[in-house]
């Protein structure tokens, strides 16, 4: 059974500081294409229209503009793959999964008073599963150059020799905890076997050729449960608020494995010979966001919506269990050699504000034939911040050097023929990163049908996203990139009823 060491010396919080990367903000900063089936049919273009219940999510007037009492729940099938290169190799991992992705309702309240400007009021209650982490990332490859060494050396170059080797493993900081897996591993040496040494070389093979591969799994949720209000003024305004509690469980566990099975000058039966290193990661936490947002209807057909969307402020909590199995014969310890603390480390609470976003949107309804929509949206993901500021300089330093300020631009359309219904969309979103490479551009499309029986509605939706990426095994020390090509493919399906 593992045992748990709670951080709770202030100083020691800076250990957490130094395990946070971009990508760990990056999770939750970004918006993916969730919610009911005829949001999804027409890829989410509905910040004009409204009338649905994850239209409320891009802008709240939308609440305002439904007529009827309504509830929805949604189901959905995620099938992720991800196609990997690294060296030349290629490997492919597929996931899938099924998800109740969506449950809500709403209240419509006419005003009896005729002379009344203000026509109705409403209020909604809505859930919505944002992100769905379950992921299956496998690469593999020979890599000439470098090997995992470096990752630790990164770590342990600076530190004294004594802080690796005299204190307990739950008193040490992140980067001195990662200098003693290589030291005790057998990966690393020092340049002087004294307490004061700072310098460390690489007790791997020196002749390249290091075979390598990384298996990723990556599981859980974030959550949003909205409650909005919205009221219609005459019949041309409509305005709304909503105020979002956001949850979160992420498990992230990652296997790496590298040999010297064919690595040139290798012995066999001394140093060295494979290893892997087990990483499991877990957050969770919660956090909160409110959005403001209005629609008037130009004319009866011409309708334009603006929405704003506060930053979410998380408090978020992490938990860390690292152990390393190396194959060594000639290193006195018994073979493998087994550097496992026995330790899960519970850092201290941190803080992660997202970026805030900014929707314009034009719709143009047909009358009873049909409408199409188009939204477009700004946000600036170099205003992602983890808090509190003096723990996490670098890191803040990276995200605003990194990363950019991004459009969106959504499309949909909707045609009706009686009770059907049919749906199409496109969706493009630029990539957050200056460098558009390790997280590139993303495009999508989207179809959808959906039936209406009177007081109840069933929707269908098919949406499909590419986006290529590059991810690195390590964050320091080993970032040769991995190309990923990641395609999802999304079916949904939505029931709806008048109450």
């Amino acid at each position: 059974m593992k045992k748990y060491f709670l951080f709770m010396i202030t100083g020691l919080a800076l250990s957490s500081a130094q395990a946070q990367e971009v990508s760990d903000a990056m999770r939750y900063a970004q918006d993916n294409l969730t919610g009911t089936a005829r949001f999804r049919g027409m890829s989410g273009a509905f910040g004009a229209l409204g009338g649905d219940f994850s239209s409320i999510g891009v802008n709240p007037a939308g609440g305002a503009v439904f007529t009827t009492n309504q509830i929805a729940i949604t189901l959905s099938n995620y099938s992720t793959s991800n196609k990997s290169s690294y060296f030349g190799t290629t490997t492919k991992e597929n996931d899938n999964t099924f998800d109740l992705n969506q449950i809500g309702a709403i209240w419509v309240f006419q005003n009896e008073n005729t002379s009344s400007n203000w026509k109705k009021f409403t209020v909604a209650a809505n859930y919505e599963n944002q992100s769905n982490f379950d992921n299956q990332f496998h690469a593999a490859g020979y890599n000439p150059t470098n090997s995992v060494s470096q990752y630790f050396l990164s770590h342990a170059n600076g530190i004294p020799l004594a802080d690796i080797t005299g204190q307990p493993f739950g008193a040490m900081t992140y980067r001195q905890q990662q200098a003693f897996f290589g030291y005790d591993g057998y990966l690393i040496n020092p340049a002087v076997n004294t307490g004061n040494n700072t310098a460390y070389t690489s007790n791997t093979p020196a002749g390249g050729n290091y075979f390598q591969e990384n298996f990723i799994e990556t599981t859980g949720y974030n959550g949003k449960l909205s409650f909005n209000g919205g009221v219609q003024y005459t019949d041309r305004f409509y305005f709304g608020l909503s105020l979002n509690s956001h949850f979160t469980d992420y498990t992230r566990v990652s296997n790496f494995y590298e040999d010297y099975l064919d690595t040139p000058g290798n012995n066999p039966n001394s140093g060295p010979q494979a290893l892997r290193f087990r990483n499991e990661l877990y957050t969770y936490g919660n956090g909160f966001s409110f959005q403001v947002g209005a629609i008037a209807k130009v004319t009866s057909e011409l309708r334009i919506g603006l929405a704003y969307e506060s930053p979410t402020w998380f408090r978020l909590n992490e938990e860390l269990y690292q152990n390393l199995v190396v194959d060594c014969p000639d290193c006195g310890t018994g073979n493998p050699v087994i550097v496992d603390p026995n330790l899960t480390i519970i850092y201290p609470s941190y803080r992660l504000q997202t970026p805030g976003k900014y929707t314009g949107s034009l719709a143009y309804v047909f009358g009873q034939y049909g409408l199409i929509s188009i939204d477009y949206a700004m946000k600036d993901y170099s205003n992602t911040r983890f808090k509190p500021s003096s723990d996490f300089r670098e890191t803040n330093a990276q995200l605003e050097s990194l990363l950019d300020v991004t459009s969106e631009v959504c499309v949909g359309a909707e045609a009706r023929a009686k009770q059907w219904s049919f749906r199409g969309g496109y969706r493009f979103e630029q990539s957050p990163y200056k460098n558009g490479k390790t997280v590139g551009d993303l495009q999508g499309f989207s179809a959808g049908l959906g039936y209406n029986f009177g007081g109840t509605r069933l929707d269908a939706a098919y949406s499909y996203s590419k986006r290529d990426m590059q991810q690195t095994f390590f964050s320091q020390g080993l970032i040769d990139p991995t190309t990923v090509k990641s395609v999802n493919n999304n079916v949904t399906l939505t029931l709806l009823f008048d109450l």
